[in-house]
């Protein structure tokens, strides 16, 4: 039998849990500092909650789950895997507005679950790590989360992320003046945002495919690629005067969350990308996401979507928010070997050794009080069969094996004189240390 996960998931071995523990402790926290609460919701919805909120590509990628009992004949579905976790929000803020604060704010992260095609740093489950804020259509809440994401990479280590912006009105008023139908502005954007991808000639190709003149093609590259403008706030200038209304407030947006971000961490980051489009349907403003040099793909993204809670409550509600890709940071900082090295070498911080045949009891309340102490702490299971026989050979060897940095043992002389000895498993060296301060002394 084949025992190797289903094709797009992965078992998680213990050093693996360490570095994904060790992350998601660092994003909750930024999150949790700025006063984001925590949310859960079921792995599992209705499929109408799902289908016709992520665009036609995007709802070809939800894992279904087939009818079951008598209805399981027909082959249909009636629910799905969540396949992020911003629709589940939207449900839940439509179904507990009452009880919500005014301004919602909430960090979730949990596993989603689609059915692409996995290739590296992408996978059918994965984690999201997400912040958002609902009920305020001001900038600040977009400068606030941006800030947060800053926040959490440079507390990871990050020194080289960008945070790219654009703003999703901006791009529809760009393809109003290309000429582009308005049933196509959704089809037209997941193209543009392959742009990185699959190249101006396949951005040229797949334009044509949805019947697009080949002049079209070529505005909408020139107006959505290219560099960043050397002067930022003469370009807002330029292009709020040739854009409709819908285009000029973008450009107004913008230009608070570039003035904002300068006073947060997220403003020596900030960069505005013209062709960025986000492939998602339920977007109606801001943009944005995070990158890093050599990493096809983002870290992380979200935005603006004063629509989506309206879909299922029935009133607008503005919405927006940021989605941090667990599974890619952990791929980029295993890369650079970027983990501190107690998170990935070792399970405990000392090993207690169990030097007599018959005195367990002695060791396991000399644990108790290393684990009281706020210590990771591995007790050897098995007792010698004679006391101190072979001790050296096979517990001190499992010991380095395990990268465990310290050894306590308590023998004849040390029970006698109430001490413990200590050995460094790195540098051989030995100390006694009266056992009321061992502790203390590890811990230094």
């Amino acid at each position: 039998m084949n025992t190797g996960p289903a094709r797009g998931m992965r078992d998680f071995l213990p050093e693996d849990v360490r570095r994904r523990q060790y992350v998601i402790g660092v994003i909750a926290d930024v999150y949790q500092k700025y006063a984001f609460e925590p949310l859960e919701t079921p792995a599992v919805e209705n499929l109408e909650t799902l289908q016709g909120k992520y665009g036609e590509e995007g709802d070809r990628l939800i894992f279904k789950i087939l009818k079951r009992g008598e209805g399981a004949e027909t082959g249909q579905a009636d629910l799905a895997l969540r396949y992020d976790v911003t629709v589940p929000l939207a449900r839940v803020v439509a179904e507990y507005r009452a009880k919500l604060p005014k301004f919602f704010k909430r960090y979730q992260i949990q596993p989603v679950w689609r059915a692409d095609r996995p290739q590296k740093g992408r996978f059918r489950e994965f984690y999201q790590c997400d912040v958002d804020a609902i009920g305020s259509t001001s900038m600040t809440v977009e400068a606030e989360i941006l800030s947060a994401a800053a926040d959490v990479f440079v507390r990871l280590g990050f020194q080289d992320f960008q945070i790219v912006v654009n703003h999703r009105k901006l791009l529809n008023a760009v393809l109003e003046r290309a000429g582009v139908p308005k049933e196509l502005y959704g089809p037209v954007l997941v193209v543009m945002d392959k742009a990185d991808k699959i190249g101006v000639d396949g951005v040229r190709k797949e334009l044509a495919e949805k019947g697009l003149a080949d002049k079209v093609a070529t505005t909408l590259l020139e107006q959505l690629s290219g560099a960043p403008p050397a002067n930022l706030s003469e370009w807002m200038g330029q292009q709020s005067n040739a854009l409709n209304d819908d285009g000029k407030q973008a450009i107004e947006d913008l230009r608070q969350i570039f003035s904002l971000c300068q006073s947060t961490s997220a403003g020596a980051h900030l960069a505005l990308d013209r062709s960025l489009a986000r492939g998602l349907s339920y977007y109606t403003g801001p943009i944005f996401e995070i990158r890093v040099a050599d990493l096809a793909g983002s870290l992380g993204g979200g935005g603006r979507y004063d629509d989506l809670i309206g879909m299922f409550s029935g009133e607008s509600i503005p919405a927006t928010g940021i989605s941090l890709g667990l599974e890619r940071i952990l791929v980029v900082m295993g890369e650079r070997n970027m983990f501190p090295e107690s998170v990935v070498s070792t399970p405990a911080d000392v090993m207690v050794v169990q030097w007599f045949a018959n005195r367990t009891n002695l060791y396991l309340s000399f644990a108790k009080e290393l684990r009281d102490g706020g210590l990771r702490v591995e007790l050897y299971p098995e007792a010698p069969v004679e006391d101190g026989k072979k001790v050296s050979d096979r517990q001190f060897k499992y010991a380095s094996a395990r990268g465990i940095p310290f050894v306590a043992v308590i023998g004849g002389d040390e029970l006698a004189n109430g001490t413990v000895a200590i050995k460094n498993m790195k540098t051989g060296e030995q100390a006694s240390v009266p056992r009321a301060e061992v502790v203390k002394w590890l811990n230094s």
